[in-house]
């Protein structure tokens, strides 16, 4: 007897059961997750203490930790390598208070951050990934492309400070951007030959991946987005909806350098968005035209007395050399660059 047939709610019945145990699933998951990340950071806590007790040697800890994986390994079998136990003491003296670590973060993605060494980019990474849920392969990629070093560029010593403490900050135009934006993900080999518009499918095809590079709360629109003044038809390469801040996002790709004609034509798209696409309780559409050279110069001068919202940035095919990015956010932190009066 097919009780489905017989019982109309029985679908009902079954939907509720199996949302019922993946809500449990999840749960439990967490819960040994959130168990598993306070027992490692304890065992470490009792290694460093244990350390401090003893001779202060590299070759003392060396040894230490080899003969803990030895003896744990035997009592418990797998999760007590000597790179594992490594790792966990790490996680102690890198994360001293174990209450300002958050339960969202599993133990895979607390050993991609005690990776970074330097504790005000651990800090960002450490929120950011909360704030915007990434799995282990997204904090990984964005600590590759140098994200908080790319975000911090430009930013004074108390807005990198305020990057770091509290993530990514979105609460006008310029938060969303990044100098330079990162391509990797498309693999491009070089000598990048490619034209505009094999770059713009290139990007739909990924669009997973360049939403990410873009970053929070940005909603795809269209591509090619045809709008038409006098009976002339123009094509706004990428479309996007920033659900934060409430507007249309409107980008450009260039292959080469911009010139100030591709920089007034943005313009009047965000003309054209304001007063023909916004609806009630949007803001102001935003520009940004994404090249792979840029003459500061002739933007400067380009942009003079024009729309805010119309930003030119660069975009890259490969990692940036994050020692040169960090060497600059270091001289902000330092107050290099303050002008002394």
């Amino acid at each position: 007897m097919n009780i489905q047939n017989i019982e109309p709610k029985y679908e009902i019945l079954l939907d509720t059961i199996c949302k019922t145990y993946e809500t449990g699933k999840i749960k439990a998951f967490n819960a040994v997750n959130t168990e598993l990340v306070q027992t490692y950071w304890e065992i470490g806590k009792y290694i460093v203490e244990f350390e401090q007790n003893g001779a202060k040697k590299a070759e003392y800890g060396k040894a230490l930790l080899e003969q803990l994986s030895r003896d744990l390994s035997i009592k418990y079998g797998k999760g007590f390598s000597r790179s594992n136990l490594f790792q966990i003491r790490a996680f102690y003296t890198k994360f001293p208070k174990i209450q300002t670590v958050s339960g969202k973060l599993s133990w895979s993605h607390i050993v991609e951050l005690i990776k970074v060494s330097d504790d005000t980019e651990r800090e960002f990474y450490e929120k950011q990934a909360v704030i915007e849920n990434w799995s282990v392969r997204e904090l990984k990629r964005q600590k590759d492309s140098g994200l908080f070093l790319r975000l911090g560029v430009g930013k004074d010593k108390k807005e990198v400070l305020t990057l770091a403490k509290s993530g990514q900050i979105i609460d006008k135009p310029k938060d969303i951007l990044k100098n330079p934006y990162i391509f990797e993900f498309l693999k491009i080999p070089e000598p990048y030959h490619i034209a505009e518009t094999q770059l713009e499918s290139l990007l739909c095809d990924n669009l997973q991946s360049f939403l990410l590079e873009l970053g929070r709360g940005f909603t795809f629109v269209g591509r090619q987005y045809k709008i038409t003044l006098n009976n002339i038809h123009y094509k706004v390469d990428l479309v996007f909806y920033h659900r934060i801040l409430r507007c249309f996002v409107l980008i450009d790709l260039k292959i080469n350098e911009v010139r100030h004609q591709d920089i007034g034509q943005m313009n009047m798209y965000l003309g054209y968005f304001a007063n023909e696409e916004n609806i009630e309780g949007d803001n102001p559409p935003i520009g940004i035209i994404l090249s792979k050279e840029k003459d500061e110069l002739l933007v400067e001068y380009a942009t003079y007395g024009m729309n805010s919202q119309l930003f030119v940035q660069q975009y890259q095919f490969y990692l940036p050399n994050k020692d040169e990015l960090r060497e600059e956010i270091e001289s902000v932190l330092r107050g290099d660059n303050e002008i002394i009066i």
